[in-house]
């Protein structure tokens, strides 16, 4: 009977194995067969019964087609700004009404909490015409500003900081008050503290949306000199010059490096917050 226990988990660790093994092939197999793609020579096969899965004679032609074609490092840095704008606002705005409504003696929080449940039910795309209008009737159209101030604060934000603040225990807060400590003295020693797993959290998401985002500044950005990455590889891939599968999966790894940075940098913190969202 033991002997059968024995098999019996050992199979199941190998069920376990070969599973996560498959989650890992379709999840980064992709990502790796698009950089390998990217690090092909000219004279090597991309597709067909003759390609290889590793490039046979590596080269960063791909890349250096990538700057040569389109200014990447404007590119680049327009994301950049769009994001420091992005996180910025989501940092501030989402904490400060993530404690508003985490405090209990306010009597509008619960028809406030409502409200922002429900303005998340509605896609972007139900908005967007509308949305213009207002930034183009604001003369911000063809802005960094147009393309931030829409997105300036996330709903998903706000629930995440008003979790992470109401899951403080009402005893700490009461010792605080005990100890003469006023309102803004409790939020930036007691609550900001508690809340770092899940500000890490909401920088990341503010991040990859912002570094992501390709419709709204697709809609207001006229000028090239303003364009994101995300635009910028579009304008690469609809390029005549860029026919080269080689150099629009250039263009899609350098989009990604910055992000798989940050998360590497900060996946401890990351994972904190989602497992937690509070004081433990």
């Amino acid at each position: 009977m033991t002997w059968w226990y024995a098999r019996g988990r050992q199979r199941a660790v190998v069920v376990r194995y070969v599973l996560l093994l498959l989650v890992l092939a379709i999840s980064v197999g992709p990502l790796l067969w698009q950089l390998f793609s990217s690090l092909k020579g000219s004279e090597e096969a991309l597709f067909g019964s003759e390609a290889t899965f590793l490039p046979q004679d590596p080269s960063l032609a791909a890349y250096r087609t990538v700057f040569e074609q389109v200014p990447m490092a404007q590119y680049i840095r327009n994301s950049l700004i769009m994001c420091a704008l992005t996180i910025g606002s989501q940092v501030v705005f989402p904490t400060l009404a993530g404690y508003m409504l985490s405090r209990r003696h306010w009597r509008g929080r619960s028809g406030f909490y409502s409200l922002l449940i429900v303005s998340m039910m509605f896609p972007f795309e139900s908005i967007m015409v509308s949305l213009y209008m207002q930034i183009r009737d604001m003369s911000l159209d063809n802005t960094f500003v147009g393309v931030w101030l829409p997105g300036a604060i996330a709903a998903v934000n706000v629930l995440i900081m008003r979790a992470t603040f109401a899951a403080v225990p009402d005893e700490i807060e009461d010792a605080a008050m005990l100890d003469g400590a006023d309102e803004w003295r409790r939020f930036f020693r007691l609550y900001l503290p508690a809340a770092k797993g899940s500000l890490v959290v909401v920088v990341i998401n503010s991040f990859i949306a912002a570094w992501d985002d390709f419709l709204w500044p697709f809609i207001v950005l006229r000028s090239e000199e303003l364009y994101t990455l995300s635009l910028g590889l579009a304008r690469l891939a609809a390029s005549s010059l860029s026919f080269d599968p080689r150099v629009i999966m250039a263009g899609s790894i350098i989009a990604i490096v910055p992000i798989m940075v940050l998360f590497i940098a900060v996946q401890r913190y990351f994972f904190k917050g989602v497992e937690s969202g509070a004081i433990k």
